[in-house]
């Protein structure tokens, strides 16, 4: 554009002729509508690169996250939270620094080229001149680059202890540790703020300097033309020209400065998001098909499982067979569902067996569909009821959730809504009571039909009346189905529904039979049940 207003000028406006007046005001209005037709579609296009690129990268992280193998990572909720969403967006934006880039550096070059053509060292000031200013101005890189690190890594430990407080919410409500859990906030708060400002500072530094040196740069060529001009060796046409280049050299210089306090926060991103993809699984895929015996579908067996308390512990589940256990110590029940969750060190310390194959070996194709673990406290997300039972992967005639929501009372959750199972549930269920997230929760677990489900303690929110009716529909459906069930939990009403209880006390079996048989003939069990 400066170019094109000095030739106006020089054989146009200089000569008075009309004729060349109107053809170069015509070139000049096509020059712009060129540029403002090829910036709106090159900004158009590159808007919406990078929003593709952060949906891939978003998709990416999520599909790594919530792999079945699991992730290795030090990283907790809160901060992999940060880095699928802030951290994948900032990372796509080096996709609008690289054409940027290249763009100053294409307009600085030419700019100098054009200033050559008029005056060797006014176009000698622009092409050396330049880049010893940016030489300059890089050696803060690497300083800036530090700190962007540091700022948002405290983000994200910031982040993170938020998404823990937040959902531990009731539970500090509880033990009244508000005050004290504000206060690790508030500390962490400031740590993220004195990093973010020790960025800023050095940013805006550098941001200053870059501006000035910019300013100064086009100060000077501006000045050196003018003293050409004034000696006679600039025409009009020309001096117009090159103070309009070095106004705009102004902001090619300002990108060029720019960049490495941008690239380093886009890098920073980048290393985060790099690591969580290349973090390592954290347990091992199956890669050869696993040994089987000749069991049928829903046994398990477990042998000498040691993990946390259990001392050597092995039983038998045959297929089909209701089986509850109560455990003297909760500690001995957490263990076993880590067993039979196929929990990385328990699944080293005993032989667990399901459908014949060991539970390490199977193939997480089909893991879901031979073996469920629902631990106590099942997870909602936010959607609505009905997108919370897709998650069992049901047949979508309906009929196995509607058979589930019978079974688990979860009808009467549904009949409270006008809006049925379109009603919306926020994040972890908080907009549902705890017996009502419990029952649909058990629901989601039994739609979805598993060789072998294990439940923990799936009614300690529900009253008496209603845990009795859930414990008939759960043996009722599971038996109708040939399914096995297993069930850790003191709950007289579920123990009474087994075919089977088995007592753990001390890390050992300590006794098996029905519910009436041990009440009768076992004083420890007794106690557990009764107390």
């Amino acid at each position: 554009m400066p170019v094109l207003i000095g030739i106006i000028v020089d054989r146009a406006v200089a000569t008075g002729s009309i004729p060349q007046i109107l053809l170069w005001v015509a070139a000049l209005a096509v020059l712009f509508v060129v540029l403002t037709v090829v910036y709106r579609f090159g900004a158009r296009l590159l808007m919406a690169a990078i929003a593709h690129e952060g949906h891939l990268l978003r998709v990416e992280l999520s599909r790594k996250i919530l792999d079945p193998l699991g992730i290795r990572t030090d990283y907790k909720s809160g901060e992999l939270l940060s880095i699928s969403s802030t951290d994948a967006e900032e990372a796509a934006y080096l996709l609008d620094y690289v054409p940027r880039l290249v763009g100053a550096l294409v307009a600085t070059v030419a700019c100098g080229a054009v200033l050559l053509t008029i005056d060797l060292p006014l176009g000698l000031m622009v092409l050396i001149g330049v880049p010893i200013v940016m030489a300059g101005l890089q050696l803060t890189a690497p300083l800036i680059a530090a700190r962007v690190e540091d700022q948002q890594a405290e983000i994200g430990r910031a982040t993170a202890l938020a998404t823990d407080l937040i959902s531990g919410h009731r539970p500090l409500q509880g033990i009244g540790a508000q005050q004290n859990a504000a206060a690790r906030y508030r500390l962490a708060s400031r740590r993220s703020l004195a990093a973010t400002l020790r960025a800023t500072r050095l940013e805006s530094a550098h941001a200053g300097a870059a501006a000035a040196a910019g300013a100064l740069t086009a100060m000077a060529v501006a000045l050196a033309a003018a003293y050409f001009a004034l000696s006679g060796d600039l025409t009009l046409g020309q001096l117009i020209t090159v103070i309009g280049l070095a106004q705009f050299l102004v902001e090619p210089f300002e990108v060029l400065a720019m960049m490495p306090s941008s690239v380093a926060e886009a890098r920073a991103s980048a290393n985060r998001v790099a690591t969580v993809l290349a973090a390592p699984a954290r347990h091992r895929a199956p890669l050869t098909p696993s040994p089987r015996d000749h069991a049928a579908p829903g046994t398990v067996t477990v042998r000498d499982a040691r993990h946390g308390g259990l001392r050597r512990l092995s039983l038998d589940v045959a297929a089909g067979e209701f089986v509850a256990v109560l455990a003297a110590d909760s500690r001995d029940a957490t263990a076993v569902m880590d067993l039979l969750s196929g929990h990385e060190r328990a699944a080293e310390l005993g032989a667990v067996r399901v459908n014949g194959s060991s539970i390490g070996e199977i193939p997480y194709g089909r893991r879901r569909a031979t073996l469920l673990v629902e631990h106590h406290h099942g997870d909602l997300f936010s959607g609505t009821l009905r997108s919370n039972l897709a998650l069992s992967g049901a047949p979508g005639d309906g009929s196995a959730i509607d058979r589930a929501l019978a079974a688990s009372c979860a009808l009467d959750v549904m009949a409270l809504y006008q809006d049925g199972l379109d009603h919306p549930v926020v994040e972890r269920g908080a907009s549902l009571s705890g017996g009502q997230r419990q029952r649909w929760t058990l629901a989601r677990a039994l739609a979805a039909d598993p060789d072998v489900l294990v439940l923990h303690d799936p009614t300690t929110a529900v009253d008496a009346v209603t845990e009795q009716a859930i414990a008939d529909g759960i043996r009722g459906l599971r038996s109708a189905n040939g399914r096995t069930t297993i069930v850790l939990t003191s709950s007289p009403a579920l123990l009474a529904a087994a075919d089977r209880v088995i007592l753990i006390s001390e890390g050992r079996i300590q006794g098996q039979g029905t519910h009436d048989d041990l009440v009768g003939a076992h004083a420890v069990y007794r106690e557990l049940v009764t107390r």
